[in-house]
């Protein structure tokens, strides 16, 4: 394809996009299923961000449900960068003004005690490197409007991040079920969303082995202390301010936000 648009052209794009409102689909620079270019652009403002002084802490992975990818057209999740900055507390508040076109979705997150790097990783490998495991709700976010995305569009804008929320009682990996573990998202104590740990695909640490192998080889493997969330198990569903947002995991606990401002 020859690019009407560079790469770093679309990148600052979408980084104005934080503060300036949501722009259009990148069709101008990328083809809707053109992952290699998508991942440089948000390489491109990876870099730009740790520049910045943002610190990485991990990964988040998208696109694990399989109607998720049909949609998109493709055949694979994807993943997107987690800095320190990008975590609330469980319990704590999110500014409406910090956030685009937010939606919510429950997760499980991985913190490992090792690094992996490993371009045949299995599920086996991944979950022999979990130091422990916890309930999570991500903030999703879209910088193009009005959330009308191709797989490109969502890759090149760090997987459609924006905030993550973990929960503060750790548990073990071993004697957990992720597999048919329930989940229930509730706004402001309404039931909002459904789902199970076999809805993130298949496991939880199916996901997490693809980030590894995927990150393997593109030379940039997982490592000690980070942070992975290994993607929806249910429906995400958008919010509003003054909303109250629980998550509940089977065997995990549970994790909360609000989305407003202080009083």
């Amino acid at each position: 394809m020859s690019h009407q648009t560079s790469y770093d052209a679309m990148a600052e794009r979408l980084r104005h996009a934080y503060t300036g409102g949501p722009v259009p689909p990148l069709r101008d620079g990328l083809l809707p299923t053109d992952g290699d270019g998508a991942y440089e652009v948000q390489a491109i403002n990876t870099r730009y961000w740790v520049a910045q002084g943002r610190k990485i802490v991990g990964r988040k992975i998208g696109l694990t449900a399989k109607a998720v990818q049909a949609q998109l057209g493709v055949d694979q999740p994807d993943f997107g960068v987690l800095f320190d900055d990008m975590l609330i507390a469980s319990g704590g508040l999110l500014s409406p003004a910090t956030s685009l076109q937010p939606k919510v979705e429950a997760e499980v997150a991985l913190v490992l005690a090792y690094g992996l790097d490993k371009a045949d990783a299995t599920a086996q490998d991944e979950a022999a490197a979990v130091l422990h495991v916890l309930p999570a709700i991500e903030i999703v976010d879209s910088r193009i409007a009005d959330w009308k995305i191709t797989f490109a569009d969502t890759v090149a804008d760090n997987g459609s991040s924006a905030f993550f929320v973990l929960g503060d009682q750790p548990k073990p990996l071993d004697g957990l079920d992720l597999w048919t573990c329930g989940m229930a998202l509730e706004v402001n104590g309404a039931v909002a969303s459904l789902g199970a740990g076999v809805a993130c695909l298949g496991h939880p640490l199916n996901a997490a082995a693809w980030l590894a192998r995927t990150l393997s080889l593109r030379g940039e493997p997982l490592k000690a202390g980070d942070i992975l969330m290994t993607g929806a198990l249910g429906p995400m569903v958008a919010i509003q301010p003054g909303d109250h947002i629980k998550a509940s995991i089977g065997g995990l606990g549970s994790v909360a936000f609000s989305y407003g401002d202080a009083a």
